[in-house]
């Protein structure tokens, strides 16, 4: 049975949009076609299930060849319905998830960005909820994520020593699945630094449970760096200068867009080189 949400104007700075994987071509013309797009409900973000999203744009993966690993549509959100694939899909009424239920998202008009968002490191994702201002000022993927406001900030220091991090990437260890704060790849090593806000990092079982993420990331080649709230609005640039330290002795930072290109970070010795390999 098909349940319409209608969505009204939200001006606060909470998440409203969301950035979703277009997996298939034919999904982007269905997309120019009917102006609409499908989530299964058991993995539908929570935006979608509360209706608070705003704003649906999308990523497109390696199946997109010369447009691959690019944000490029968009549009404004009309309504969800909940609706089953053979519904959706009535030609297609013979596939497997046929009985399965989906969100059925319609947008009033798909809108192209003047500039596309790229990923520079060619990965992969699902979703990812943001605002609709981080959408349209983004420069690259990494810009689009809002997080805490720790991780905010440093992420604009990082930014600002040109530091490439990949922000909430996926790292799959075995049957342990984590999204890391901040992934730093160097020529001979990758760092994780996470930070840990008192919010959800204090408590005896949230230290266990951060030593035990430690260690499992550790024995697959991650060195980790932790930062407390208190490190980072206090002392900022000691952490900033820990992470470089760090990144020159794994024999410097990895380029994003060419991983044969190297360069040594200035430390404080002015170790401003550049390798190519």
């Amino acid at each position: 049975r098909c349940m319409a949400t209608r969505f009204h104007q939200n001006n606060n700075e909470e998440k409203d949009t969301l950035i979703a994987l277009l997996k298939y071509r034919r999904d982007l013309d269905l997309l120019f076609r009917e102006k609409w797009y499908r989530i299964p409900v058991k993995y539908a973000p929570k935006m979608v299930r509360e209706g608070t999203i705003r704003y649906l744009a999308f990523y497109q993966p390696a199946t997109f060849k010369e447009e691959a690993f690019k944000i490029c549509w968009y549009g404004p959100v009309q309504s969800i319905s909940k609706l089953k694939r053979r519904d959706l899909l009535p030609d297609e009424s013979s596939h497997p998830n046929a009985d399965t239920l989906y969100y059925r998202i319609e947008l009033a008009e798909l809108s192209k960005l003047a500039n596309p968002i790229i990923s520079r490191r060619k990965r992969r994702m699902l979703f990812i909820t943001t605002t609709f201002q981080k959408l349209k000022s983004a420069r690259e993927l990494n810009d689009v994520f809002l997080e805490s406001p720790l991780e905010e900030r440093f992420w604009e220091r990082l930014k600002q020593e040109r530091i490439d991090a990949e922000r909430q990437l996926l790292a799959q260890i075995k049957q342990h699945i984590f999204y890391l704060d901040f992934a730093i790849f160097s020529m001979n090593g990758k760092i994780n630094v996470e930070c840990d806000g008192d919010t959800y990092h204090t408590s005896k079982a949230d230290v266990k449970r951060d030593k035990k993420r430690s260690n499992i990331l550790q024995t697959d080649g991650w060195a980790v760096l932790r930062y407390t709230t208190d490190q980072i609005n206090h002392n900022l640039e000691y952490c900033i200068q820990q992470v470089k330290e760090t990144v020159n002795q794994y024999g410097g930072l990895q380029d994003a867009i060419d991983p044969s290109k190297h360069r040594y970070l200035d430390d404080g010795n002015n170790q401003l080189r550049l390798f190519t390999e």
